[in-house]
């Protein structure tokens, strides 16, 4: 079985190691995965939601609606690999929300599952008009069960894609591997931080200096800063990461409010958001997704789910079906092909019709 989730280490590693050996950067790269979304028929859109301008990408209508939500530090292309299979039996909506990608919110805007949930599902009311199905993946995945659980008119029925249920309430996340980078954010807030990717990797340099080697942070840094000089205003695409989710990784960060985790940090993203309680709610069609995990020696979890704490979510749902799958934290990145077949077989076995 191949290990958990891309942590921040990994990640760093990973992107250094592609980095530092490397004379030049590609300042005009674009993933090869946007001409396909774009053949697919896939628009890109802004519309105001309440006090948010959310950005997401439209796809064809090809059949029932079907909602999106990605990992907390991506925005909606980390689901290019699976946009055009999905296209062809759903009417897709792959949905930046709040904190992340090209959406803005006002200042002061709250980051907890409640308000964000709220302004989704005004998304789906006002925009889609008709019940939808909504999968969401890590953070995304609490959305999607807030979702079910508080706007089930809404929601034919969810596809929850390794959430950190349990694992993300306080006080247990202090014993998860993603609590470093809420830590991080937390921290970016208190010095106003009006870049959040440089300030991760600057955060993050006792780690490249010890495994990766002096100064290969600083590469990223150049080669990132190159990029943004050659390509004003667009996403930071580094060609040379060619592992697809240490690639949308940077990416994410580059567009990430980290106010977001910082609410996970000091645990308002969770108020008034019981993760045993809202599962007890739910009453559609539930597929919950578990992907690798690894609890440390030190008893850290590395993933999103012990396998106590998934078994305690499965328990919960009314109508709820349990897979455990052998891929990385995000599985459409790194398992598509299964990703698109669990998520299309399971939804049209749930027509809501």
């Amino acid at each position: 079985m191949r290990n958990t989730a891309i942590t921040l280490g990994v990640v760093v590693f990973l992107a250094a190691i592609a980095l530092v050996t490397l004379k030049t950067v590609n300042d005009r790269y674009t993933d090869p995965g946007q001409a396909e979304v774009t053949a697919a028929g896939y628009v890109e859109k802004t519309i105001r939601v309440n006090e948010v301008a959310l950005s997401y990408v439209e796809g064809p209508d090809n059949g029932p609606p079907l909602v999106l939500l990605h990992a907390q530090h991506l925005d909606w292309y980390s689901y290019n690999l699976v946009l055009p299979g999905l296209a062809r039996s759903f009417h897709v909506f792959d949905i930046d929300y709040p904190g992340h990608g090209a959406t803005t919110v006002p200042a002061g805007y709250p980051m907890t599952a409640e308000r964000i949930g709220t302004d989704l599902g005004d998304f789906i009311r006002t925009v889609i008009k008709e019940p939808a199905y909504v999968t969401g993946n890590s953070s995304g995945g609490l959305l999607a069960t807030w979702l079910a659980a508080n706007r089930p008119e809404l929601v034919r029925a969810a596809l929850l894609e390794d959430p950190p249920l349990f694992s993300a309430e306080q006080p247990r996340i202090q014993q998860t591997i993603a609590y470093k980078s809420f830590v991080t954010s937390n921290q970016a807030v208190q010095d106003h931080a009006d870049d959040f990717l440089l300030y991760w990797i600057r955060a993050s340099k006792p780690f490249f200096d010890k495994n990766v080697g002096r100064g290969s942070g600083a590469v990223l840094t150049r080669a990132i800063t190159s990029y943004r000089g050659a390509n004003p205003g667009a996403p930071v695409e580094i060609g040379l990461l060619r592992n697809d989710t240490v690639r949308q990784f940077v990416r994410g960060l580059d567009e990430y409010d980290p106010r977001f985790g910082a609410a996970f940090y000091d645990g308002t993203f969770n108020q008034n958001f019981d993760h045993a309680a809202a599962l007890e709610k739910i009453t559609c069609p539930v597929l919950l997704l578990q992907a690798n995990f690894e609890v440390r020696p030190d008893g850290i979890l590395d993933g999103a789910m012990s396998q106590e704490e998934a078994s305690r979510a499965a328990s919960l749902l009314r109508n709820g079906t349990y897979r455990r799958v052998d891929a990385t934290h995000v599985v459409h990145l790194d398992e598509p092909a299964e990703f698109t077949e669990l998520l299309t077989g399971f939804f049209l076995r749930n027509t809501g019709s």
